[in-house]
């Protein structure tokens, strides 16, 4: 009886069964409920999932809304968080600017794992000039200090959301392109590969439907540190004023004009504050249980 591409290569590289599969929902709820860190995390961003895109629907006030009658007001019942110099909501103002760092994160992200992970990938596959070139301008990327790299693109790009995604993803393509080029140069050389081949698989459909499935894991770590790196990112360059320009309400915004009211309005700046530390721990301690999840030598130490 033939075998198909995928029984060849399945049986060689043992992948997961269609028992495995359906269970992969139970399997990941698992890993959240026993590492400690994962659901930590997992909650955390929860909740600031749910000030972004939730809470402005829920609070009562206008973020842009000046109420000068109340301002510089402190915590009360009336406003959780206070009020700002203009007698505006901050609760409100905070989940406004939730909403921005998130679009800004998942978008650098995500644009950074699209343009580096297959460049990459086909880079160190086909090898050659090709391959050389490729790490040679990464490492050209990655003499530039990615702050320094941010704020010359976004002044290049004017400030916007998409011109923040490039400025901030653009420092983060060599780290995809060069996880996948070594975990790509380490699994070509498997006997899947060479079975796939065996069968008449071509060199490209090898790649995508063989290797990077098994490339998975180490970007699945760096996409979650990644969006802790993004938010950040972007604070830092609103907070010196090259990032989104009002009325856009960011975090970083909120800091740089909380400023010249520390002694008089502490909370203008304590309150914007942790929800952006909040937010980077929360992706951070996901990324690090996943990251030792998938490590094999921290499972056997777990299991000793």
């Amino acid at each position: 009886m033939n075998s198909s591409p995928v029984d060849v290569a399945s049986g060689a590289q043992g992948t997961a069964t269609p028992w495995h599969q359906q269970t992969l929902i139970h399997r990941v709820a698992g890993f959240f409920l026993r590492d400690r860190r994962a659901m930590v995390g997992m909650i955390l961003l929860a909740l600031m999932l749910f000030a972004a895109f939730v809470g402005p629907r829920l609070i009562p006030y206008d973020p842009h809304q000046p109420d000068l009658r109340n301002r510089f007001s402190g915590p009360s019942w009336s406003h959780w968080m206070g009020t700002d110099r203009s007698g505006r909501d901050l609760m409100a103002r905070v989940a406004a600017g939730a909403s921005i760092s998130f679009r800004v994160a998942v978008g650098a992200a995500l644009l950074a794992l699209v343009i580096g992970a297959p460049l990459g990938a086909v880079t160190s596959y086909v090898g050659g000039l090709a391959d050389d070139v490729t790490q040679r301008f990464m490492d050209a990327i990655i003499a530039f200090p990615a702050r320094l790299l941010a704020i010359v693109l976004v002044v290049l790009m004017g400030p916007s959301v998409v011109s923040l995604w490039f400025a901030i993803a653009f420092s983060s393509i060599p780290r995809y392109a060069r996880i996948v080029r070594g975990s790509v140069l380490d699994q070509k050389e498997r006997e899947y590969v060479e079975a796939a081949q065996a069968i008449g698989e071509g060199r490209l459909a090898t790649l995508f439907l063989y290797i990077l499935p098994n490339v998975l894991p180490p970007l699945a770590v760096q996409v979650t540190l990644d969006f802790a790196s993004a938010v950040t990112v972007e604070a830092s360059l609103s907070f010196l004023g090259l990032g989104l320009v009002p009325p856009t309400i960011s975090w970083g915004g909120l800091l740089n004009d909380a400023q010249q009211w520390l002694e008089e309005a502490p909370w203008l700046a304590i309150f914007p504050g942790a929800a952006l530390a909040l937010t980077v721990l929360s992706f951070v301690l996901i990324g690090d249980a996943i990251r030792d999840h998938l490590d094999p030598r921290t499972r056997r130490r777990g299991t000793r």
